[in-house]
């Protein structure tokens, strides 16, 4: 029985075979290696990435395709929302490498659930909207670079691998996609995440604003003396700067 790809979901499944084999290609899975799929879908990549690697965990909240994907050999599979499942947990002490073509509605909280688990993983390859992945890599200064770019670079080397056509899925969404490899960068563990979060989230709260206006406001609450100049945007400042700023008490 053919599988009704479902809105609520943000079901768009992938179906040329040149772009699945690009994707496998950039993450060259290899036998023995903890993989981990989100949102398998009707398994355009399960198939090819569990030829290589033997067994595969698949995370699919649809449970008709979940019960499609249970007959399958060699998948471990796990019918749950993404967002409610522990990453860290699951890893048991292996370094993961998550891949998956991500619901576009949830990519954004996606990525901040498995920020919390990064020192888990070995590397992560998504399908997402290009958009999204152009605001992960954006560099200070340019009209992408925000939130989503200083809390992921602060823990991941980012780069755009494939770009990817509507017309590669069915049905086709109605913007352009890439693949994104994300590899964790070494732990920095004089930065508290929930103190940079708090700070950027700040700082980015009015763009047009200077961040003597916003910013400067979060500074003082924290009772902060520092000669960080406030008198820049938010998409000025360098990653390395908000670090910098976090580690201050």
């Amino acid at each position: 029985m053919k599988h009704i790809a479902r809105k609520r979901f943000g079901q768009h499944f992938l179906a040329d075979e040149a772009v699945i084999d690009g994707i496998v290609r950039a993450i060259a899975p290899q036998p023995g290696q903890a993989l981990v799929e989100i949102g398998p879908g009707l398994g355009a990549l399960t198939g090819p990435l569990r030829e290589r690697c033997g067994e595969l965990t698949v995370i699919e909240l649809d449970r008709d395709l979940a019960a499609r994907l249970r007959r399958q050999p060699g998948l471990t599979v796990i019918e749950a929302d993404v967002l409610k499942v522990d990453f860290v947990a699951l890893a048991a002490g292996r370094p993961l490498r998550v891949v998956g073509n991500l619901p576009y509605n949830i990519s954004t909280p996606i990525l901040f659930h498995l920020l919390q688990a990064c020192h888990t993983v070995q590397d992560q390859h998504f399908m997402l909207q290009k958009e999204v992945v152009e605001r992960m890599a954006a560099a200070p200064g340019s009209k992408d670079y925000g939130r989503l770019s200083v809390m992921l670079q602060w823990r991941y080397r980012i780069e755009d691998v494939l770009d990817v056509p509507p017309e590669a899925f069915e049905p086709p969404p109605r913007v352009d996609s890439a693949v994104v490899r994300m590899e964790p960068l070494p732990l920095d563990a004089t930065v508290d995440a929930a103190r940079l979060s708090a700070l950027v989230t700040a700082a980015f709260s009015q763009r047009r604003k200077i961040l003597r206006h916003t910013l400067g406001r979060w500074i003082a609450d924290q009772g902060l003396t520092t000669d960080f100049d406030l008198q820049r945007r938010a998409e000025e400042v360098p990653v390395s700067e908000y670090l910098a700023l976090a580690r201050l008490r």
